[in-house]
């Protein structure tokens, strides 16, 4: 054998042994592109109910927030509604109430009488940077 001869060889088996290893290689890629099929196709199953499922959560979502919409306008109604009584019971009791409460302090200030809870205690005027005396005693005579 010659030298060329040998080369060849070495460059038959050197192909020969890449050939292969691709060959290898192609049937795993081959069984992860199976998996994969297999995966996406699973998924696919699951995925159409879920979807499915999701969208009517949605409409019902949708529905309930029209009748909290609703509700909320009902009570943005009731609410203007009272308020509107309301001033016009104040309007309408309010006037008199006030002169009613005035005519019988009037009264009662005309005939000198006091609520016996309440007692009077002279005022006294805080100046600002004085201290104030203290309240003078008058001497007892005995």
């Amino acid at each position: 054998m010659s030298g060329g001869e040998v080369a060849g060889i070495i460059v038959a088996v050197f192909w020969a042994i890449l050939v292969s290893f691709l060959a290898v290689a192609l049937a795993r890629l081959a069984q992860v592109l199976r998996a994969t099929t297999k995966l996406v196709a699973e998924v696919t199953e699951q995925a159409v109910p879920l979807l499915a499922d999701a969208s009517t959560t949605v409409r019902s979502a949708r529905t309930q927030l029209d009748r909290v919409d609703a509700i909320a306008s009902d009570v943005q109604e009731v609410t203007s509604n009272a308020s509107a009584l309301s001033s016009t019971v104040a309007s309408t009791f309010g006037g008199p109430l006030v002169k009613v409460a005035a005519f019988g302090y009037g009264v009662r200030k005309a005939m000198g009488r006091t609520d016996p809870g309440t007692e009077r205690t002279p005022r006294r005027t805080v100046i600002v940077g004085r201290s104030v005396p203290a309240p003078r005693r008058r001497k007892q005579k005995g």
